[in-house]
């Protein structure tokens, strides 16, 4: 109900009719009521809806789509049971044709670039494939483009009663489900769903596409929980993973290497991903025979796994990276290469000591890298910058500060790694301006 005494507020459960405006980060669409920016969930552009306040502060208010009144040609039925207001909070966009929701988030990056950086710029999100190489070198099978099922690594979160389900979006309830459609089949084969998780606080389930390999990592509530007997052969790993010969990984493909991942460990969960990054990556930097190199939040070593094939053994490169289990699994996957070298370390901290390169590769988690590490980066960069991201807000706050030290984007390109969800993924291109 609204707060006595002051007027013009909302009351949450308030429905409002509302005609639904631009796109915004995260999922939202944005519309107008009494002057107050409204950000809807389940909405699309152009549509009249009527939507139930769920949030309200003295700069905005927050609101779901409870009855459409006038559809976008855009809107489709959401594939999955689970998905709309209230219930799985995992995914924006699937009222939204795949078509339509490309469309929506190079929107969000065009605007996210101009807002934050001053850079105009036309974007378009490339759909992946959803195999990948498979060790043998074929496909794993076939690539329908419906959104679905490419999802390898998922994190379900555990009632105390052990019922297994996904957080509802901006809440801690857990929205029950027996299923995932956006999971991927070798995660799906393990029944972790139709399974009940007593004194289990989450579960993630890793399965690669490429090896069929499988992992569960199980975060307990109490000591020595029960698993489950689950439908698939599965390695499980209890607590905090800490790195040893024991820790139970599964192997990757991409760049024409086998990775091992421990448990717990990034990757990207599309299986196009990897491989496309990679390909955007070496086509943006171009490198040269003999170059050196710094990949910094390095993961497992995917980049430099690809750059030492194109700067040779004459080339020299780096990697930077602050999580004990990546750094072993690293060093693990690029032992057969003399000329590559991996530090453990926070990247702010490591940069200081590290000498001028030609090419500086950087694939930072969502918050981005930051004024200091952009300063850093710039002060020993060369000749070129691949920044992988998978936020535009934070990619073009640095972006801007590049630019403030001389470096200018040449190029980008935006991928939609996660289907059904707000979020993409750009790789961008830099060189020194002039």
């Amino acid at each position: 109900m609204p707060h006595p005494g002051e007027p013009g507020r909302l009351g949450i459960g308030e429905v409002l009719e509302l005609e639904i405006g631009p796109v915004a980060h995260g999922g939202w669409c944005v519309a107008r009521h009494e002057g107050k920016a409204v950000f809807v969930r389940h909405a699309l552009p152009g549509e009249r809806v009527r939507a139930k306040v769920t949030e309200e502060t003295a700069r905005l208010v927050r609101a779901e789509v409870v009855q459409v009144l006038d559809a976008s040609p855009d809107r489709v039925t959401p594939p999955c049971p689970y998905a709309g207001p209230g219930r799985c909070g995992g995914c924006d966009w699937q009222h939204a044709s795949l078509a339509a929701q490309r469309r929506l988030k190079a929107a969000v990056v065009e605007d996210q670039l101009h807002r934050i950086a001053g850079i105009e710029r036309t974007v378009t999100v490339r759909a992946l494939p959803l195999s990948e190489p498979s060790e043998a070198g074929s496909p794993t099978g076939p690539e329908p483009d419906d959104g679905l099922g490419w999802r390898t690594r998922v994190q379900f979160a555990v009632r105390r009663d052990g019922v297994v389900g996904f957080r509802r979006h901006r809440s801690h309830d857990i929205e029950p489900v027996d299923h995932c459609l956006i999971a991927h089949p070798e995660v799906e084969r393990l029944g972790v769903e139709r399974n009940r998780w007593p004194g289990v606080e989450r579960v993630e389930a890793v399965g690669s596409a490429a090896t069929g390999d499988r992992v569960v990592a199980v975060s307990e509530r109490v000591r020595r929980a029960r698993v489950p007997h689950l439908d698939a052969p599965v390695r499980v790993v209890r607590g905090e993973p800490q790195p040893g010969p024991g820790l139970p990984y599964v192997r990757e493909v991409a760049a024409g290497r086998t990775w091992q991942v421990s448990a717990a460990g990034f990757w990207q969960v599309h299986p196009g991903a990897a491989q496309a990054f990679v390909d955007a990556v070496v086509a943006g930097l171009r490198p040269r025979a003999g170059e050196q190199v710094l990949d910094l939040y390095c993961g497992v070593g995917l980049f430099l796994g690809a750059l030492a094939r194109e700067v040779g053994p004459t080339g020299t490169l780096v990697g930077v990276e602050e999580d004990a289990l990546a750094v072993r699994d690293a060093r693990h996957n690029l032992r057969d290469l003399p000329n590559v070298g991996v530090e453990q370390g926070r990247v702010d901290r490591v940069l200081g000591r590290l000498d001028p390169v030609d090419l500086v590769v950087l694939d930072p988690p969502r918050a981005g890298a930051g004024r200091d590490v952009v300063r850093q980066i710039a002060r020993l960069a060369g000749r070129g910058i691949a920044y992988v991201s998978c936020d535009p807000a934070t990619l073009a706050r640095d972006l801007g500060y590049f630019a403030e030290l001389g470096w200018v984007l040449r190029d980008l390109s935006a991928y939609d790694a996660f289907p059904m969800t707000h979020h993409v993924e750009s790789v961008a291109v830099l060189e020194p301006a002039g």
